[in-house]
């Protein structure tokens, strides 16, 4: 592809493009193929990858991922992101239609302005933009999924096992997830702490309240385990991350009445874990303090978990530095280096490469009128265009 023939790719009416698909988790409503067909233009060769599968709640899901790549040569630079959005909830509490895309005094509203269709964006537009100047030293890929905001079953961790089996390189990857706190560009995350769900259940014995012999109450154990588990400290941090956190999220027994002993009792717990532990780990230490207090009481006790990510950390090195720089180059601050938050689909990338987490400010998203300043969509993509020109400086031998 020549210079001449490369298209500039304008950020805000591709984010305006792709909002208008509404791709709410898992449904695709075409926003792939929209991104498909103007990464085609770019001269990415696009091979979608579809999974399925039991999805949230035991639906089955069909869920559309596209792999892009340009070029063979190394470095493989890989930008990570998702087209699906979150519900808009109630239209009523948005000032326009949220899947128009309305552009008002500067500001574009709608679902997935920035988590994350301005993201994916303004990377396109800054490949495009790199293009032109020639063609780079290295490859440029995309891995984007439709399954990142539910239950990211058949999404990017699928791909990734689909590439690592297949042999496929990837050198450092930027996922795109709205990673500015309060200024475009004032953070981004090198790690993220891992989470894990576990569902507890107290299996007792029904009875009569003035007959406790008679009966085995599950509550005062399950209180009891729930109380163990509370009071340990896990641990008192870890480079870069917070102390881990075990967190009850629900105690639940159903017992309407109020003369009878309940059969079972539940809780749920999450865990967000640090790099102390893993997953693995935590689920071992849970079921041995559920079978010591299980050997007490001589009340069963079964357990199940779901560890949806490990910990994972990008040391502050070259890629993490050259990615500062190019941020404090575009746009005079230089960012913080952090692991704060939630979950993200780097925890399935860390897998094949460095990764780490840059893109707008992230305090729209999942509300009411998502919106994103036009300027800062234009200004990403700046800072994306030197991100990719450093990864491939970097990597050039010395002439």
């Amino acid at each position: 592809m020549s210079r001449a023939s490369t298209p500039v790719i304008d950020p805000v009416e591709l984010t305006r493009l792709l909002i208008r698909r509404p791709s709410v988790t898992p449904v695709d409503a075409g926003a792939m193929e929209v991104l498909e067909t103007v990464l085609t233009e770019l001269g990415f060769t696009c091979r979608r990858m579809p999974f399925e599968g039991p999805g949230g709640a035991g639906v089955h899901a069909r869920i559309e991922n596209l792999y892009a790549r340009r070029g063979t040569a190394s470095p493989n630079l890989c930008f990570a992101g998702h087209t699906d959005v979150v519900p808009t909830g109630a239209e009523s509490g948005w000032s326009s239609d949220p899947f128009q895309a309305e552009v008002k005094d500067g500001i574009l509203f709608g679902r997935g302005a920035v988590d994350m269709k301005g993201g994916i964006a303004a990377w396109v537009s800054a490949v495009a933009e790199v293009l032109a100047k020639g063609e780079p030293h290295g490859s440029l890929s995309f891995l984007i999924t439709g399954d990142e905001e539910g239950p990211a079953l058949h999404g990017t961790k699928r791909v990734v096992e689909a590439l690592m089996a297949e042999g496929e390189i990837i050198d450092a990857c930027i996922v795109g997830e709205p990673s500015s706190q309060g200024l475009l560009g004032d953070m981004i995350k090198i790690g993220r702490r891992g989470s894990l769900n576990t569902w507890i259940t107290v299996h007792g014995k029904q009875g009569h309240v003035a007959y406790p012999q008679r009966a085995a109450n599950p509550a005062p154990v399950l209180v009891r385990l729930l109380s163990s588990l509370d009071a340990h400290v896990l641990d008192d941090g870890y480079e870069a991350f917070q102390p881990s956190n075990l967190e009850i999220t629900t105690i639940d027994i159903g017992n309407g009445a109020t003369n009878v002993i309940p059969s079972e009792a539940r809780a749920r717990l999450n865990i967000r874990f640090n790099p102390s532990h893993t997953g693995d780990e935590l689920i071992d230490w849970l079921n041995r303090e559920a079978g010591r207090i299980q050997a007490e009481t001589g009340m069963q006790i079964t357990l199940e978990h779901m560890c949806s990510g490990e910990a994972f950390l990008t040391p502050v090195g070259p890629f993490v530095t050259l990615v500062q720089d190019a941020v404090e180059a575009e746009l005079g601050r230089r960012p913080e280096a952090s692991t704060t938050g939630g979950t993200s689909d780097a925890r399935f990338i860390r897998a094949l490469c460095p990764v780490l987490e840059l893109g707008l400010v992230g305090v729209t998203m999942h509300q009411f009128d998502e919106r994103v300043p036009t300027t800062e969509l234009d200004a990403l993509t700046s800072v994306y265009r030197r991100v990719i020109e450093n990864v491939f400086a970097a990597a050039r031998p010395a002439e």
